[in-house]
């Protein structure tokens, strides 16, 4: 059997009829993919936000409570050569520059063959002409964001003549060109991932104008939402309308991305390679679009970007639409891959759990519950029932631990909060992870939680979490606090952390 995941960045089920099917946006051929398929209801995020979740992928590790962004770790097991393993041919097409940058070392080398095109966001590819003058879409993005980063964007489209020249129509194209050239080959895993529909959001006819009469040029298309202060001075000068074409492009994206998905489907179909080709269709995250007057993935992690789409086709288990209710996460797919594929998870998997008898054999999902966060910010925890946010206490010392002292993308381009500092000098080195047998860096860090607030919500009764029951609901919230501290001692976690967090035998007595 042959496997392809398609991966598509910032991915909200908002937009999917599967999911709501009061949506205007229109992605005709996701539903179609839905409908042949398994739909996953309660999918979540992990380790946020892109490369966190992409070492979960490839290396079955949830390292939110451990470093933030950076490179493959040399104990990390790598998905697509565990998979190689089983004799199958591995290859990734995409658009999604992280991976060739040095932050992020070490994630696409596993693949036997790779196809990366090129410009996305704010990839080096193409100069910044500094005797042109900055057109008008340019100059709004200006006012809240570095200058850099929005006039790399536009000198990486600036000669684009039309659809086929965007990522997610090339990442598409690429795929296709990709199964034409060796799908006979043998069996393979194809890894298609677009960048799309991330930010900015900037998209080309006829999806530009289908959700609105706006024009880019009388609006921001890439609101800040990294640095707090940004974001709030944003907020209050934003107007309606600017909020409206925002989403609007939003959803532009998500309709040619479909457009472009349904090209790759009929592919398939001309190959005749459903019958034997499972397909995971999924992203890393949602994306805020203003609610809560936030944009992005970041703390407190709201279902609105937190639980993500995913659906499954299995040839020999097909859905046919059928519902799948247990809980699943971004770094089961290591497991679940590696075991589609007939391989050994291997010993080195730490966190991934294969969700492939929720499919093959209609078996409850193996999670009780579910913890996720992004690093230097608070703990998500989630039964399905109930979503409890526990903030980080002010003034707690922070670390991050890895077999390298590397350079944080903090230090360039703020994740959360502001520009870190360049790496202090360690702290120590020692055994800080029973489940590494290698000693790991102890480096101090700074990052600015994004709030201090807690949060606690019935995800039944209120969907939206809209009403925090933190102060009025203390059964639930110490119910909810002690799952949590279970999963942390199950799945580990520095020492710090549980001070940090609140998370201590003596806290948890107390609340």
């Amino acid at each position: 059997m042959n496997i392809i995941m398609v991966l598509v960045d910032s991915l909200n089920k908002e937009c999917l009829r599967t999911y709501n099917p009061d949506t205007i946006c229109k992605a005709p051929n996701v539903q179609a993919l839905a409908d042949r398929g398994h739909v996953f209801d309660d999918h979540y995020v992990g380790s946020l936000p892109c490369m966190p979740a992409r070492r979960e992928i490839m290396a079955g590790r949830k390292e939110f409570l451990w470093r933030p962004w950076g490179g493959m770790e040399v104990f990390d097991p790598r998905m697509p050569k565990e998979i190689a393993k089983t004799g199958m041919n591995t290859a990734m097409v995409t658009d999604h520059y992280h991976y060739w940058e040095e932050e992020a070392n070490g994630y696409m080398q596993g693949f036997g063959n790779l196809q990366l095109v090129r410009g996305h966001e704010v990839d080096s590819w193409k100069m910044h002409d500094p005797n042109q003058d900055d057109p008008p879409w340019v100059k709004n993005v200006m006012k809240y964001r570095a200058a850099e980063h929005i006039r790399q964007y536009a000198a990486n489209v600036k000669d684009f003549d039309g659809e086929a020249d965007y990522f997610a129509p090339k990442v598409f194209q690429g795929a296709m060109d990709w199964l034409d050239d060796n799908a006979e080959k043998g069996p393979f895993f194809l890894q298609v991932e677009c960048f799309d529909v991330h930010e900015p959001f900037e998209v080309p006819e006829p999806y530009a104008s289908m959700y609105t009469d706006g024009d880019k040029d009388d609006y921001n298309i890439w609101p800040p939402y990294q640095v707090y202060d940004d974001l709030e001075r944003f907020m209050s000068e934003t107007t309606p309308e600017e909020l409206a074409f925002l989403k609007a492009q939003y959803m532009g994206k998500v309709t040619m991305m479909d457009t472009w998905l349904g090209k790759f489907m009929a592919k398939m179909d001309a190959l005749d390679l459903w019958d034997d080709t499972m397909v995971v269709f999924t992203t890393d995250h949602g994306h805020d679009l203003g609610e809560r007057r936030a944009f992005g993935k970041q703390f407190p992690h709201y279902d609105s970007h937190a639980n993500i789409p995913m659906i499954v086709w299995h040839p020999q288990n097909p859905g046919q639409g059928k519902r799948v209710s247990g809980l699943t996460q971004t770094v089961d797919l290591f497991a679940t891959l590696i075991d589609a594929a007939g391989g050994d998870i291997p010993d080195a998997n730490r966190h991934a759990k294969s969700f492939l008898p929720m499919i093959t054999q209609d078996a409850q999902s193996p999670h009780e519950a579910l913890i996720y966060g992004t690093f230097g910010q608070g703990l998500c925890v989630t039964d399905g029932d109930y979503t409890l946010f526990r903030a980080p206490i002010k003034d707690k010392p922070l670390f991050t631990y890895s077999t390298a002292i590397f350079r944080p993308l903090i230090v360039d381009n703020p994740v959360d909060g502001r520009v870190g500092k360049p790496p202090e000098p360690p702290a120590e080195q020692g055994l800080f992870d029973t489940s590494v047998d290698l000693p790991l860096w102890k480096t101090p860090i700074s990052i600015d939680p994004r709030t201090y607030e807690c949060f606690l919500y019935n995800r039944a009764q209120d969907p939206a979490q809209e009403h925090n029951l933190w102060d009025s609901d203390p059964d639930q919230k110490r119910r909810m606090l002690r799952l949590a501290r279970k999963l942390m001692d199950a799945e580990g976690y520095p020492a710090e952390q549980l001070d940090r967090l609140g998370m201590t035998d003596a806290d948890l007595e107390a609340a």
